[in-house]
């Protein structure tokens, strides 16, 4: 459950863009070091596999019908269509109405090829990037996209726009227009190897529109993009319509072509998950991507289903998972202690819960980099336990000893043996047992708030408190709506609550984000646990400056054994599979796309689907 992506700017973005990572960038058609480098595309991987002028991507359809509405639903509600400023609740579709300076490709790990930028120029001291920006790209007003707007944007974000922006961009120096479409990063140094490509996952925003607007503020006033789609109509809190841009400027580049298919995209808001699953079965919306493990397997029993005119279907994906967690907020004196926070560890039933709530359906996590190549395994060895040696001292000892485990039961509910653990840790934390209340040497209880957006994660939450109250611990649930959630989560107001660190093919400059002293001090910051300890600040900076792939791994296994071993959090779960549920009236392309879901963007409303359903609803 991924709380932010702020460069996404939504669901219905082109593709999801995953954080970056270290690693020498590798041009289109090789890199020669010392030389300068002039490409149309960009990876942290391998060389990026299409040429300049590739036709479209590999898995879309560039024959795509356009035409007709895809209705999809979101929960809470909204005041704002400025999604950058940590000020308001933004509409997440309006994502669609902004260009990036580059287009991921989601069949490919970390390749990235331009689209806004035309060609990229990499200097020889590789530090800095120089994007030239395509003649043709206009604004929805008909003005050019120039390197002013990009110096604009930069400098918004920056300065006024999230704490993610800060973290991500911070090895910037500064930002120039050398000439109406050609902007130049410079960096401070050369040993961020990968910021010339986030950059290019920016955003991009007129200027000349937001000249006399606080962009500080939130505002429904409709905004002006450059994107595949302009915001046509809205009711506040209820609904939004975004109608695709018959001459948009990119529809022939090889990066949109058979994309972006549907006429109008409808968001319907919707205060619970009851009501808009309700609304799906009802036909008023028309795909739900599922996340409840016991809808899936129980939920999908009504008469549209059972006539097979909604769909569904469970695709495998190859995408890191990161880590879903109840996070703990160590800003509360309550949690600084690891003993507590270990003890909170061992009473949580995984087991049980997967058996009798999750229908078996989900893997227990316990790396902050799951399903990936950084997930640190058994013992430190080799370049790994090098660079932990440097710590040693300064990290758990546990570190160098013992495999990271969590505990596991027998699923039958009587975990006793985890909780006579838990109570072993928390004598020894100072805590007794008086009353049946579990009270520090002053009296005080041990008591806490488990604050949740939505009622999903009651039925997770509500188990725990039970289990937490065998040993005199008082926690109770608070959910709230959405709105107030990402307020109380921005100013850090919560004792504990769900979190998730997602995590990409090449971990970089987000981790600052996630685990540094800075951003935990800092409101709005994805450090939603309040990690502060500057052995992790160093590794932060160690796994950012690696120079090549195989040491990237090393210092970002050595992170995450740092991070596992303070128990911070309380570890959930997560699949490998995305789970749709679809009206039965589109086309989409024959395959998907190794490390994306692809819809809307590149599905559309096939016709003759469409006029069948009708008739059977009919009928």
């Amino acid at each position: 459950m991924l709380r932010r992506n702020l460069l996404a700017l939504g669901a219905l973005a082109a593709l999801p863009a995953l954080p970056r990572g270290a690693r020498a960038l590798v041009p289109a058609g090789g890199d020669k070091p010392g030389e300068v480098v002039r490409t149309h595309a960009l990876s942290l991987l391998a060389e990026p596999s299409l040429p300049r002028d590739f036709p479209h991507w590999p898995w879309a359809n560039p024959a795509a019908p356009k035409g007709g509405e895809v209705v999809l639903s979101r929960l809470g509600s909204f005041d704002s269509f400025n999604p950058f400023i940590l000020r308001g609740t933004s509409d997440p579709g309006i994502g669609l109405i902004y260009d990036t300076l580059m287009a991921g490709n989601p069949d490919e790990a970390t390749a990235e090829y331009g689209l806004l930028a035309e060609t990229v120029e990499l200097p020889a001291d590789r530090k800095g990037v120089s994007f030239e920006l395509r003649e043709a790209a206009r604004w929805h007003d008909g003005k050019p996209v120039t390197a002013e707007d990009v110096v604009f944007t930069f400098n918004a974000l920056r300065t006024q726009g999230r704490p993610f922006y800060r973290a991500y961009w911070a090895d910037v120096a500064e930002v120039v227009a050398e000439s109406p479409r050609r902007v130049t990063f410079r960096f401070r140094d050369a040993g961020n190897r990968e910021l010339a490509q986030i950059l290019g996952d920016m955003p991009v925003l007129p200027k000349h529109w937001w000249e006399g607007r606080d962009f500080a503020r939130p505002s429904l006033d409709t905004p002006l993009g450059s994107g595949p789609y302009r915001l046509e109509r809205f009711e506040p809190n209820r609904s939004t319509v975004y109608r695709r841009v018959e001459d948009y400027w990119a529809r022939d580049l090889g990066v949109r072509r058979g994309l972006n298919n549907f006429d109008t995209i409808r968001y319907e808001y919707f205060r619970d998950t009851t009501v808009a699953f309700e609304a799906f079965k009802a036909g008023q919306t028309d795909f739900r991507q599922e996340n409840v493990a016991r809808d899936w397997a129980t939920g999908y029993d009504f008469p549209a289903a059972r006539r097979n005119l909604v769909k569904r279907e469970e695709i495998p994906h190859q995408i890191p998972t990161g880590m879903q967690c109840f996070a703990v907020n160590l800003r509360r004196p309550l949690f600084q202690n690891a003993r507590v926070r270990r003890a909170l560890i061992e009473i949580f039933d995984f087991e049980w819960m997967n058996a009798n709530l999750f229908y078996g359906a989900y893997t227990r996590t316990s790396s902050f980099f799951s399903n990936s190549d950084f997930a640190a395994r058994g013992l430190p060895e080799g370049r790994e336990r090098t660079i932990l040696e440097g710590f040693r001292g300064r990290v758990p000892d546990a570190v160098f000893t013992e495999e990271y485990k969590l505990p596991v039961t027998d699923g039958s509910g009587n975990n006793r043996a985890g909780l006579r653990r838990a109570l072993a840790l928390l004598r020894e934390a100072g805590w007794t047992v008086r009353d049946r209340r579990l009270v520090n040497a002053q009296g005080q209880p041990f008591e806490f708030e488990i604050l949740l957006q939505g009622a999903t994660f009651e039925r997770v939450a509500l188990p725990y408190v039970q289990w937490l109250e065998r040993l005199g611990i008082a926690a109770r649930v608070r959910t709230v709506d959405p709105a107030q959630y990402q307020v109380r989560i921005d100013a850090f107001d919560y004792d504990m609550t769900v979190d998730g660190q997602g995590q990409g093919f090449s971990p970089g400059n987000e981790q600052r984000d996630y685990w540094t002293c800075a951003k935990a001090r800092e409101n709005g910051s994805q450090n939603v646990a309040g990690i502060c300890d500057p052995a992790i600040d160093e590794l932060v900076e160690l796994v950012i400056a690696a120079p090549d792939y195989d040491e990237l791994v090393a210092r970002t296994r050595a992170l995450d054994r740092v991070l596992q071993h303070h128990d911070f959090v309380i570890p959930h779960w997560h699949s490998r599979t995305f789970r749709i549920a679809f009206w039965d009236k589109f086309g989409r392309p024959d395959r998907n796309p190794r490390y994306g879901l692809a819809f809307p963007t590149a599905w559309w409303l096939d016709p003759a689907r469409d006029r069948a359903l009708t008739e059977a609803r009919r009928a």
